[in-house]
């Protein structure tokens, strides 16, 4: 590129005094250092002795015969370094040079052609000019990003071998990568809930999915010699027409249910005493629970006297001692709030279906060998698919419930087949119950003949 020649200039902190060398500083903080001049701030530029010349803007005719001198020069310079040889192979003898003139000054200079007749060839070396201009280096800038997305785009990534291997054991542990719009949040609607407890409730959960199995009954009814079955079913059908009398909450009901398995499961019970252990479970679910709990009294009452005031509370206080007076365990209820709120788009129907076909399973023995959680998730499986909801279920579901369809199918079977007997039971106090108006009359409903045995639903 074109510059001017810089002249070195006088230092301003010197001066000649009397015409001789003898030099005077002027500014003793200077320290000696020469201070340039502002015009030749920012333009530094490499001084060629043999191209002082005055400053020329480049434009692109002016770059075009600056390469085609490049050029020529260099071809120049090349053939003084190698000598011609002629078709005989001998070597060739350079022409001789007039006395007096030196041998680089007999070489002819190059001829300056116009710009448009330039025309570099594909293969040859070209030599940059650099420029200060903005336009310039804003077009080598789109030439190289285009270089650059042309190399990108013919090219491809081919997979790497680690990326092989995460795929194929991914695929072997049935992982996939699913988008995140089949999973909703159900917990934005309570984000400014404080009673909702969004950053605790998915931990809470599964605490209670690992604390279930501690409190969780087992097969008790062959250990105890004077009850079976059809007594339990009997007494929690009671218990329902008393939880209904005495307007408690869902949660005294499952609680109510919970204390009776488990001190069945540890204790011999007669069977004068079975409505008795019944009684006090309630109450003591009761104070649990409630806020106003019924007094013993009522409970005296209700049970038509066959039991005193005393009786009651010495029970309460064995059935405390043998579960060793704990009471705050995760119920099949815990677990149906939770689920209910994972069906989405879920409305009252389907909720009222899910509690009625839950306390229909728990009121008979069958269903003890689910856990709470696997009733919660097989009673929202089969609401859903007693109303024809689609899909029947989903992945937000299978993540809140922790079950897979094929995991929750069998003990939905089993409500539905309790479902579909419940009118050629004698125990319908969860029937009537679910029969009013203000539940939606959802026990009315026709069964899911999906979940029903092909040959038709048989008797438990």
């Amino acid at each position: 590129m074109a510059s001017r020649v810089v002249v070195p200039q006088q230092a301003r902190s010197e001066a000649v005094v009397g015409g001789e060398n003898k030099v005077q500083k002027k500014n003793v903080a200077a320290d000696g250092r020469n201070r340039r001049a502002l015009g030749d701030i920012g333009n530094m530029v490499t001084v060629r002795p043999n191209d002082a010349k005055p400053h020329r803007p480049i434009t692109r005719s002016f770059r075009a015969q600056l390469i085609a001198n490049a050029e020529a020069a260099k071809a120049v310079a090349n053939n003084k370094k190698q000598a011609c040889v002629n078709v005989n192979g001998s070597l060739a003898v350079p022409e001789a040079v007039p006395a007096g003139q030196k041998r680089d000054e007999a070489v002819p200079k190059p001829v300056h052609k116009r710009a448009n007749l330039v025309k570099p060839k594909p293969q040859q070396e070209l030599i940059e000019v650099s420029s200060d201009s903005d336009d310039d280096a804003k077009k080598k800038n789109e030439i190289r990003v285009k270089k650059k997305d042309g190399e990108g785009a013919s090219r491809k990534k081919a997979p790497t071998l680690s990326s092989v291997l995460t795929a194929r054991s991914k695929m072997a542990c049935g992982i996939t990568n699913k988008p995140k719009e089949n999973i909703v949040d159900i917990d934005a609607a309570d984000i400014n809930n404080e009673l909702a407890a969004v950053e605790y409730v998915e931990d809470m959960y599964k605490f209670y999915k690992l604390a279930e199995n501690a409190s969780r009954p087992h097969d008790y009814i062959d250990s105890q010699p004077e009850l079976n079955e059809q007594m339990r079913a009997i007494l929690v059908d009671w218990l329902v027409e008393v939880h209904i009398k005495f307007e408690l909450s869902p949660e005294t009901f499952y609680l109510t249910i919970n204390i009776v398995d488990r001190f069945l499961a540890v204790k011999t019970v007669p069977r004068k005493e079975l409505q008795l252990v019944g009684i006090s479970a309630m109450l003591m679910a009761s104070k649990y629970e409630e806020i106003w709990a019924p007094e013993v009294n009522d409970f005296v009452c209700l049970a038509d006297r066959a039991y005193t005031h005393e009786q009651i509370l010495k029970m309460e206080k064995i059935i405390l001692g043998k579960l060793e007076w704990t009471l705050t365990v995760p119920t099949a209820y815990v677990f149906l709030v939770r689920f209910i709120k994972a069906s989405v788009p879920n409305d009252r129907e389907v909720e009222n279906l899910v509690y009625f076909l839950a306390e229909l399973g728990i009121m008979h023995y069958a269903t003890i060998m689910y856990c709470p959680s696997m009733i919660a998730a097989s009673a929202v499986y089969a609401a859903r698919s007693t109303l024809n909801k689609s899909p029947v279920w989903n992945d937000t579901l299978k993540l809140h419930t922790g079950y897979s369809e094929a995991q929750v199918i069998d003990c939905a079977k089993l409500l539905a087949i309790l479902h579909s007997t419940v009118l050629k039971s004698k125990l319908r106090a969860v029937y009537r119950k679910y029969s009013s108006s203000e539940r939606g009359c959802v026990a009315m409903l026709p069964v899911a003949k999906a979940l029903l045995p092909a040959a038709g639903a048989g008797s438990i």
